[in-house]
């Protein structure tokens, strides 16, 4: 069995399954004990030590019962196995429900510094190991203590002395069993960091195939993988190694045992003290032991598994949500897509120096407004921060005069749409992609959305036009479509403020024009903010902040930075003859 705060509540929930298998794994082991009485009574009757021992005795007293008290233990042995094996799995589907909401809670700082790989493991391999321990240690934990005592019971009162020979290296196995049992639990937590790290690996290639192929470095990720799969062969080898040897001396002891029952008990049969059909119903008790003993040992080495296992677990559970309502949250009923950065100063956790440093300035509702700089401006850190992926100080981002730190969090994100930088596509039709935006769009209105976004051309000439599964991230579209599909997406939830994060970097000058057009005319009275580093995108918006190092260089129109920003008009300059240039 295994316990902590996350576990102990389904020992309550599953209560009434889990005493059904005991009810059942109790009177199993109470069946299983009437054999050994059979054993002794067929010897006994051979060795004429039985009167009235006849064909008529041994179909009545022997066969009959027999068959009732198998059919018995198989009917008994399916219940048991079902409530609680069954416990143990709809632990493991619980665990692992609230292990993905918790993960979906998690800030992007979380994901910034844990691996995918790791966290799979978790969710694999950890969990079947906690559901392991939960369904299967229950019952042995139950079935040791009770047909184990039973057991030794039957067998004091058979011959004390006998007993308690044969239990002397039952002790000493017990005791090496514990020693080994913490071991075992520093081996397991070697070989599941192991297969993290492997797992990591194995995700991170799949997704970057394509730059390795590019770079021909295929034969590199192979020997970086044999190195990784050579340490998860190594830490699979030690626990293995110690597992095998724990399992030799539970078989050293029990045999020695046996020959302590089968010296001693020969002794006592030919001083007379026994009969042989006795002795036969001691082994018969003795066999039954064997099982609760090695179940002892086997019990160690699963709280080991199960204990580290749970830790990891726990330690996903226990990880502390960054972003959050702080209390009193208040939960808007509209935005109207007003704006404000006041004196915000802001550092990424982990982070050397400030991405935005003294930021101010202000978007009214329904303006378009275009945000340009280098790269390393701080663009993208706007985004983020406007969608509460980050904390901010009190005071310095105002949504509607509201202080985001007194709006909750989902509540702000209801009324945003975004397109991130790094556009991601589900491994799913196109329509279910831009339609995961809402929960009941048409087909239509999905239609209606690629030809805001000038993708539906496109689209409409795939073999399965909207119906078209795409590979995992978008790999079987272009960058360009995949930038266009993931607008039609954003625009589907008809936000009161769209972010594009430089979404329209991957099409031409043609199709972004038709964009923002799309744009301009189908949000009317909304905000829209259009990240790019091309001035052709942004020159006709209605307001454009320029950022640099993290601070505001000027905020303006077009015209107005031409006349009056140096940096601006120079930025305009050097594009203007780069796409000279490139004519």
């Amino acid at each position: 069995m295994i316990f902590g705060k996350y576990i102990n509540k389904f020992y309550l929930k599953y209560a009434l399954l889990i005493l059904l298998g005991l009810a059942a794994l109790v009177a199993v082991d109470y069946a299983q004990m009437l054999i050994p009485e059979m054993y002794r009574m067929v010897v006994d009757g051979v060795d004429g030590k039985l009167d009235n021992f006849n064909m008529q005795f041994v179909w009545d007293e022997i066969c009959v019962p027999m068959f009732f008290i198998i059919i018995f233990i198989v009917l008994g042995r399916f219940t048991w196995r079902i409530c609680l094996f069954g416990s143990g799995i709809r632990v493991e589907r619980d665990l692992r429900r609230s292990m993905f909401a918790r993960c979906e809670q998690l800030s992007c700082e979380f994901y910034s510094k844990e691996k995918i790989g790791n966290l799979m493991s978790l969710f694999t391999n950890d969990l079947e190991t906690v559901q392991d321990c939960f369904g299967n240690g229950i019952m042995m934990t139950f079935d040791a203590l009770f047909l184990g005592g039973l057991s030794l019971y039957k067998m004091f009162r058979m011959d004390v002395v006998m007993t308690l020979y044969s239990l002397i290296p039952m002790a000493l196995m017990v005791a090496v069993s514990l020693i080994v049992g913490k071991y075992m639990t520093m081996k397991w937590n070697t070989r599941q960091q192991a297969f993290s790290d492997l797992s990591d690996f194995s995700q991170e290639s799949f997704s970057g195939i394509a730059v390795i192929k590019a770079f021909v470095k295929e034969f590199k990720e192979l020997l970086a993988f044999r190195w990784l799969n050579k340490r998860n062969e190594d830490a699979n080898v030690a626990y293995t190694r110690i597992s095998t040897l724990l399992n030799v001396c539970v078989t050293f002891f029990v045999e020695s045992v046996i020959c302590i029952v089968l010296g001693y008990g020969s002794y006592l049969v030919a001083e007379g003290t026994f009969t042989a059909g006795q002795l036969m119903e001691f082994i018969g008790y003795f066999n039954s032991i064997i099982w609760p003993v090695m179940a002892i040992t086997e019990l160690i080495e699963m709280h080991s598994r199960g204990k580290a296992s749970l830790r990891r677990v726990s330690d996903l559970l226990d990880t502390r949500i960054d972003v959050s309502d702080r209390e009193g949250a208040a939960s808007l009923q509209r935005v109207d897509g007003a704006i404000e950065f006041r004196n915000l100063t802001f550092r990424y956790p982990g982070s050397d120096y400030d991405a935005l440093s003294d930021v101010s300035f202000k978007i009214n509702a329904g303006e378009n407004v275009g945000i340009i700089g280098k790269t390393g401006s701080g663009k993208t850190t706007v985004a983020d921060l406007i969608l509460r992926c980050y904390n901010v100080a009190d005071g310095t981002l105002f949504v509607d005069g509201k202080d985001v730190n007194e709006i909750a969090v989902r509540s702000l994100r209801d009324f945003c749409a975004y397109v991130p930088q790094d556009n991601f596509l589900f491994s799913d039709t196109i329509e279910r992609n831009i339609a995961f935006a809402t929960d009941d769009a048409s087909l239509e209105d999905v239609v209606a959305a690629a030809k805001l976004s000038d993708i539906d051309d496109n689209i409409s000439k795939f073999t399965h036009s909207y119906e078209t599964v795409m590979g995992e991230r978008g790999v079987t579209v272009s960058g360009g479509q995949k930038q266009r599909i993931s607008i039609a997406r954003a625009l589907m939830k008809n936000a009161s403020i769209l972010i594009l994060d430089d979404s329209v970097s991957a099409v031409d000058t043609d199709t972004e024009k038709t964009i923002l057009h799309n744009l301009r005319e189908t949000r009317l009275g909304k905000t829209t903010i259009l990240i790019a580093h091309r001035i052709s995108t942004v020159r006709g918006m209605d307001k454009i902040v320029l950022l640099d190092n993290g601070k505001v260089v000027d905020v303006g129109n077009h015209d107005e930075l031409m006349s009056r920003c140096v940096d601006y008009k120079t930025m305009v300059e050097l594009q203007a003859l780069e796409e000279e240039e490139g004519l």
